[in-house]
């Protein structure tokens, strides 16, 4: 199993025969070098969003129009853009999950808030979600940008998550010091990356508070198209 960081939220996780685009904003992301879009997207299966906004959702239109390939995520999300874009769907939602190249996404719950751009203003597409990722005998859970939620507890004691994918920048989701209480208090992961950070000054810069918070956790600062292998 390969994890590449797309730069803020977005992930390219190579699990089987699956390779899975999560929130790929690659357009405009500060950290993402434009002259490697060709290697982010490369063989691309299936994309996933966890919510509507646009530093999540930003070119997961184009890319499922590129290569012929669904978009996955919460029914309402997908199915506003089905309609106004035209792309093919997976719509699902929370408890539900599906089958992709033989690696099991179940849709989970976070907490945040999940609109998109419209003529007039924000259009609401549904809720804010999660993922846990099962394959390879790993299950990574993509926290979507969420806050610490008591719905961690049941989750983690649930699905039994190994690597944590967490939105840790602060600000418009945990920051650093509240992931690892997260990460600490719910689960028991053995592999924690951080996300949603370092993009714009607003956003924490580095998961030191992390990493310190988390002892015997192997808690890895991403670089961009740089694989984690697991």
């Amino acid at each position: 199993m390969n994890i590449l960081w797309l730069g803020h939220s977005g992930f390219r996780i190579e699990i089987g025969t699956a390779v899975l685009l999560i929130d790929p904003w690659l357009t405009g992301n500060p950290l993402f070098p434009a002259e490697r879009r060709a290697e982010a997207v490369a063989g691309v299966t299936h994309i996933l969003l966890t919510h509507g906004h646009g530093d999540h959702t930003g070119d997961a239109v184009a890319i499922a129009k590129e290569a012929g390939v669904k978009i996955a995520g919460v029914y309402d999300l997908v199915g506003y853009l089905a309609a106004t874009e035209g792309v093919e769907i997976t719509g699902f939602n929370k408890g539900g999950t599906i089958d992709c190249n033989g690696a099991k996404v179940t849709m989970v719950n976070a907490c945040h808030s999940s609109s998109t751009a419209g003529a007039n203003g924000p259009v609401a597409v549904g809720s804010e979600t999660g993922f846990m990722i099962a394959g390879e005998g790993h299950v990574i859970y993509v926290s979507g940008d969420t806050d610490i939620m008591a719905d961690m507890d049941w989750m983690g004691d649930y699905h039994k998550p190994d690597v944590g994918i967490l939105a840790a920048g602060g600000h418009f989701t945990m920051d650093m010091a509240r992931a690892a209480y997260a990460a600490k208090r719910y689960f028991n992961f053995k592999t924690v990356i951080p996300c949603h950070y370092r993009t714009f000054p607003l956003l924490e810069q580095s998961a030191e508070v992390l990493a310190a918070g988390l002892p015997g956790v192997s808690v890895i600062e991403p670089q961009v198209l740089q694989p984690i292998t697991l």
